[in-house]
């Protein structure tokens, strides 16, 4: 599918909020629906704290919007990461709550409910790789999806299936600016190592990869569903928070599902292997009632109180530090 295609075929709720960032995925997405739906879109700009050059990327964000007549929104967030954190999961955090605050914020157009994102079929390829590495499971393998609701708004991307050189030969052939980020350049970052070095080789190898690990995506992120409908029917079925001996009753594989499932929902909480594993293993031996349970899961412990499995966090974060 190509640019205008993707545009097309894109049917968001109005009015619309499009996240601007100045480069030439946003520029390209904004520039398309401003027209599309003249007088229904605004651009949001989050404002990161994290280059020198931010305040410049602003500038350069009013001034394209006051070009095509779309009111700018900014919002200013220090998004830098705690110790021990991943920057890129840091900022990521950070824009999403900008974006929920400029979508309720004061003077913004009443009945913001969508926003469309920039991603490209080569941060979709980006994000499948990176899961590889990381030995993700089917949620990490399913990438970014198309449609997705967080914070009671509903996040559009619809240019995932059009290539990023696509998208600059959309801006160039009419003459729209954009700008680039310094850090996309920053080979200390696993993301940009992998544009730069493999998606090239694999444009030669496989020059039709980034359809192809599009379709692997979408047949991850549907195992990935049925997972959770098998893993919500199961803990309906052992309670919340779990009964030990019915846990028991179900497959090591089963129980991996519910207890995943359980953790992340009920606590936002998601265990590495090791430690599943670990808790798992408890589990098979925990056959007496004087049998003693107590793991350390993520950022708590899970632990056997009675005939239940409970987890919870001894120090649990502070409104500073989160």
């Amino acid at each position: 599918m190509n640019f205008d295609e993707a545009i097309a075929a894109f049917e968001p709720a109005l009015p619309l909020a499009v996240a601007y960032s100045g480069g030439a995925d946003s520029t390209a997405l904004l520039v398309a629906c401003a027209a599309r739906w003249p007088g229904q879109v605004e651009a949001f700009h989050v404002h990161h704290g994290l280059q020198a050059a931010a305040d410049e990327f602003e500038r350069h964000c009013a001034a394209v919007c006051e070009r095509l007549g779309v009111t700018l929104r900014v919002h200013r967030v220090d998004a830098r990461h705690a110790p021990g954190e991943s920057p890129e999961d840091a900022a990521r955090r950070a824009r999403y709550a900008s974006l929920a605050t400029l979508a309720s914020a004061e003077g913004t157009r009443a009945g913001i409910q969508s926003i469309a994102l920039g991603q490209h079929a080569d941060d979709q390829v980006e994000t499948v790789l990176l899961a590889l590495s990381r030995g993700a499971g089917l949620a990490g393998l399913a990438a970014m999806p198309e449609i997705a609701q967080r914070d009671g708004l509903v996040f559009h991307r619809p240019l995932l299936s059009v290539p990023a050189e696509e998208i600059r030969a959309w801006l160039q052939a009419r003459d729209l600016p954009w700008i680039e980020d310094p850090s996309n350049a920053d080979a200390r970052f696993t993301r940009n190592r992998i544009r730069t070095e493999l998606l090239p080789a694999l444009d030669r190898a496989f020059p039709q990869f980034r359809s192809t690990f599009a379709r692997s995506a979408r047949h991850a992120a549907q195992a990935h569903g049925l997972l959770v409908e098998l893993a919500q029917q199961d803990l309906a079925a052992i309670g919340t928070p779990p009964a030990i001996a019915a846990l028991r009753q179900l497959s090591r594989a089963r129980q991996a599902n519910v207890l995943r499932h359980w953790l992340l929902q009920a606590h936002g909480c998601t265990p590495s292997t090791a430690q599943l594993d670990e808790l798992l293993d408890q589990l098979e031996t925990c056959t007496t009632r004087g049998h003693r349970l107590h793991i350390k899961i993520g950022t708590g412990f899970a632990e056997r109180r009675g005939v239940l499995l409970h987890w919870y966090n001894p120090s649990p974060p502070t409104e500073a530090s989160r």
